[in-house]
């Protein structure tokens, strides 16, 4: 059995490394936010610009 005090050492840093990226990734967000494209209001920025019914098949499927 290993050191409950080295494996309490490795826990918390991966914790804080968790901790670090998370905070990483938020900063990120923020700074990408004032550049996104304006959407319309009422229009959901995932499926905008996608027509219903059947899309098209992909070129590298050669139809």
């Amino acid at each position: 059995m290993s050191n409950p005090s080295v494996s309490k050492r490795q826990k918390e840093r991966q914790r804080q490394d968790k901790a670090r990226d998370k905070l990483a990734k938020r900063e990120e967000r923020k700074r990408e936010k004032p550049n996104r494209p304006d959407v319309a209001p009422g229009e959901d920025p995932d499926i905008a610009g996608i027509v219903p019914g059947p899309q098209p098949l992909p070129e590298e499927w050669g139809v």
